[in-house]
């Protein structure tokens, strides 16, 4: 007696687009995330060829229709992903929620504000279509480490930004009694202001020192500045190899439990033995 299978009910069905929209171990999922990337990539294109001067009148007709397309398949995907979620509420919360919100927020906005005098507003808000790009950063395995690495490294950041912050303060206060309103600078904290300028080597000119210790002063800035330009460099590395070391460490082989092996390695280095599954 054949058995005919049963329909597939909402439910099953809801799990199964879920499966597809936020997985990335099967092919369906991937195929998906390989889609909306290209999707994302063609409509940030799309985005930047209005810009350009001349080719947005000409082909002004073609260009809007490619992005009203991507607006309406954009939400699509991001009702569809609000119908799937398990907790609907806290993936419109969400970082990457937002994001997917003000994707396709702008152009709907453009259809309510038609006064000629709001096309600069419009165009503006439209710019906020360059977030899709951050929906990218989802798909990046490696984009773990590096983020990681900052989180581990915040304290020591922060603690470097506040010495420099004080030695600006330093240098911009002496600067001040040194040279003084005669010579531009007028007050404490624009005499910061030329010291954070200095001191980070951007040196935009507009205020000057006149004085021979004025001078002598802005020399010992700059040169700080060189001297300390590494030092957060220094740190996010050292963050970083650690958060490689401790990720190669994770892959062990299952046959020699060895480790010490890539991110994205398939075989044991040292014995040839498969690596998928092995922690």
């Amino acid at each position: 007696m054949s058995h005919t299978p049963e329909p597939h009910t909402p439910a099953s069905l809801r799990t199964r687009i879920a499966e597809v929209i936020f997985g990335f171990d099967t092919p369906a999922g991937r195929t998906f995330d390989l889609v909306l990337i290209a999707l994302i990539l063609v409509s940030v294109l799309v985005m930047m060829l209005e810009s350009v001067s001349g080719l947005g009148e000409s082909w002004q007709f073609a260009l809007t229709v490619a992005e009203w397309v991507f607006t309406l398949i954009f939400t699509l995907e991001y009702g569809v992903r609000i119908y799937v979620s398990d907790n609907r509420w806290a993936y419109i919360k969400s970082f990457y929620g937002l994001v997917d919100l003000l994707s396709i927020l702008p152009s709907y906005l453009g259809l309510f504000i038609g006064d000629i005098n709001y096309l600069l507003t419009i165009r503006l808000l439209r710019v906020l279509r360059i977030f899709r790009i951050l929906k990218l950063a989802r798909y990046l395995k490696e984009a773990n480490v590096l983020v990681r690495s900052m989180v581990m490294a915040r304290r020591k950041i922060l603690v470097f930004f506040s010495s420099v912050l004080v030695l600006t303060t330093v240098f911009g206060s002496l600067m001040y009694v040194v040279e003084g309103p005669e010579n531009g600078f007028t007050s404490i904290p624009k005499s910061i202001y030329w010291a954070i300028v200095s001191i980070t080597t951007v040196g935009y000119g507009d205020i000057t020192p006149q004085t021979g210790f004025g001078q002598f002063l802005a020399a010992l800035v700059m040169l700080t500045g060189y001297s300390i330009i590494a030092i957060p460099t220094g740190i996010f590395t050292a963050e970083l190899v650690q958060q490689v070391t401790q990720q190669r460490q994770s892959v062990r082989c299952g046959r020699c439990t060895k480790a010490d092996h890539d991110i994205d390695a398939r075989f044991c280095k040292h014995c040839g033995h498969g690596l998928e599954g092995d922690t």
